[in-house]
Formats: structure tokens, sequence, C-alpha cells
């Protein structure tokens, strides 16, 4: 492998002006300038990008760790923060931790022995090695999701807002009999999105039913078992709220398992909207949270930390936006068992999982 003493000789100048070149820490001459990049093409050169980051105490890199990188939410999440480290010269390390708090703490400690300059992580809950991590001097941003006690910034979406729009939006539509599925009991997520149907049911003088509530874990297959508890009901629900986008999809799949047809015979609503929504049948009614500006946002804020600047240790918070489109339809009085105002205390079998305020 060529040397940078090779460029330099290849140049006819020296090292130090070939390393001035490559930093930029001494202006030199265009032309001069010209033959030493000449020299790099020719030579195949490659500055040492270890022993750069030695000199410089800085590698240029950040961590990235999402819960799954399958989940199209995630994917576009981490393209936001790649376009924007990208601009500012940065390189991403990512990791998937699959909702687990064992794995999540091996690539933490990981990417520290890589010593990345930052990390932008969306927590499974585990407090402790992330706090360490900040305690320790790394910065970090966390992104989706918050955690209580750990003193960084959090770029979050606007979930209890979220939550609420849905659940009116059914409300106004006639529907007093409304399922919830929520996500993982341990994320700030489930709470916030809970909170807002509370809301939008207090709104409307509706009582809070537990038995309307089941945990679908964010996944596909558990958002299809939860979603058949809850149509399997003596009284079911004429519409199902579904607070992520693998669990709308499993709400779907289960409606039509049961030989129901949605929005004839129940309606849907989905918490995140993704590319393909449209091609359903019935298009799907989402509240849209916006992914990519929630990694964009989130780099940005870990790269000014980076540069010095003084980041208060706040949530910011993205918008939803309500996206109603063929997956709801008017409930009227005949087909909602439950008159305006009055629900029966039935309950799910997933009853227990469900979080409280």
């Amino acid at each position: 492998m060529a040397t940078i003493r090779d460029v330099a000789e290849r140049a006819g100048v020296s090292v130090a002006t070939v390393s001035h070149v490559l930093n930029g820490t001494r202006k030199v001459a265009d032309q001069t300038a010209c033959r030493v990049r000449t020299a790099m093409d020719e030579l195949d050169y490659h500055p040492d990008a270890s022993a750069q980051s030695l000199r410089r105490r800085t590698t240029k890199v950040v961590g990235v760790l999402v819960s799954d990188i399958a989940n199209p939410f995630f994917a576009a999440v981490v393209r936001g923060a790649e376009a924007k480290a990208r601009e500012e010269g940065y390189s991403l390390l990512i990791g998937n931790t699959g909702e687990s708090p064992e794995d999540e703490e091996i690539y933490l400690q990981l990417l520290r022995r890589k010593r990345v300059d930052g990390v932008l992580v969306a927590p499974t809950g585990n407090c402790e090695p992330i706090e360490r991590m900040v305690r320790r001097g790394t910065r970090v941003v966390l992104i989706d999701r918050k955690l209580p006690g750990i003193e960084a910034p959090a770029v979050l979406s606007e979930n209890r807002a979220g939550g609420h729009h849905a659940t009116d939006y059914l409300l106004a539509q006639g529907h007093r009999r409304i399922g919830i599925i929520l996500g993982l009991p341990e994320a700030s997520t489930t709470t916030e999105r809970l909170s807002g149907y509370k809301d939008a049911l207090a709104s409307y003088g509706v009582s809070f039913c537990s038995g309307l509530v089941a945990c679908g874990y964010s996944q596909v297959r558990e958002g299809m078992e939860a979603c058949r508890a809850l149509l399997n009901q003596p009284r079911p629900p004429t519409a199902i709220f579904a607070t992520n986008n693998l669990m709308t999809l499993g709400a779907l799949q289960a409606i039509h398992s049961l030989g129901l047809r949605c929005p004839d015979d129940v309606s849907l609503v989905g918490f995140d909207d993704f590319e393909w929504v449209e091609a359903f049948d019935p298009p799907l009614t989402t509240v849209a949270q916006d992914p990519f500006q929630i990694g964009q946002t989130a780099a940005s804020t870990l790269l000014a930390s980076l540069r010095g600047e003084d980041i208060p240790n706040a949530e910011l918070r993205i918008n939803t936006e309500l996206r109603i489109r063929g997956s709801v339809s008017p409930c009227d009085a005949g087909s909602d068992p439950s008159p305006k105002g009055v629900v029966d205390g039935s309950s799910s079998s997933q009853e227990h999982n469900a979080p409280q305020d």
C-alpha cells in the first residue's frame, strides 16, 4: 500500500505539505495541492482512518441503535440520520437490538470500543447501560422513545396528540366501542398513545373500558392475535385503533381471517404510515409520523452537541398527521350495541397486559 511518503515523492513535495493538503491545516498553493491530489490518485493512496482518529480524538462515526431495522418506520429514521450525518462528513454504525435489552447493552459496549463520537438510540427500556454511557461522556440522543432520568435530548413524535386524533375521528364517525391494540408495555410510545385514546374518549363522555384494550407487542402476529381476541368478545368493538404499523397489518389480517370486512363490519385506524398503505383494500386510515425528519433532527442535535454547542436535555416533538382513507365507515346507533357514554366492563383475554396511566 502506498504511504504518505510515497505521495510526497511522487508530487515532489515534503511529507508535511501532503499532510497539510489532507487535513487542511495550512494553506497550500493551488498548483501544489493539485499535484498532491494527482499523486494520491495515481498511487491509490488512502489516509489511515485509525491514525487520523487518534490524532484528532474523533472518529467521525456515529452509532445508531434501533429496535427493528426491518420495520419501515425505523428504516426511515436511519435514512434521515444518515442523510444529515453525511452532510457533515460522518458515517453511521447501525445496530439492530430486536427489542432485547441484553443485545442493546452488547451494542453499546461495542460502540464504545469503536470510539464512536456519539450515539442515537431507540431504547428498549433498560436505563442503566445508556445512563452509564452518558456518565462516561459519550453524547447520546434518544429517538422515538424516552427514558426517565436519562440526561440526554430526545426526538419523539407527538404520540399523545396522534392517539387523540385517531380516536376522535372514530368517535366523530359514531363509534363508541373502540378497541385499542397497544405496543410494548414498557415503551413510552405505548403509554402516550393510550393517553391520547383516553383523552378523546373523555371528551365525548365515553368511559374507558380495559376490556377493549389488548397488547400486540408491536409485532404483526401478536397484533393479529390481539385483534382476534377483541373481535371474538360477545360484544365486539365496532372499530379498532392499532398503535403501530406492524400491528395494523396484523389487525387487518385478523379481520379478514374472521370473515369480516373492513370497514363494513369493523373500522380500522393505524398509527404510522408507510409507502404502500394506499395499495391495501381498503386503503388504510393512519396517523402519519415523519420518521425521516425524526432521524434528521436527532442527527442534527447530536452533531451540534459534538461541535460544542449548548444543547438542552429536552424533548423535541415532531408533529403527526391523520390521513383519512377508506378503512373507516360511519357507525349508526343500530349497529353499535352500546349507547353513547356507556361502555360495559367486559374484558379481553389480554387485559392484564394493558399499561395504565
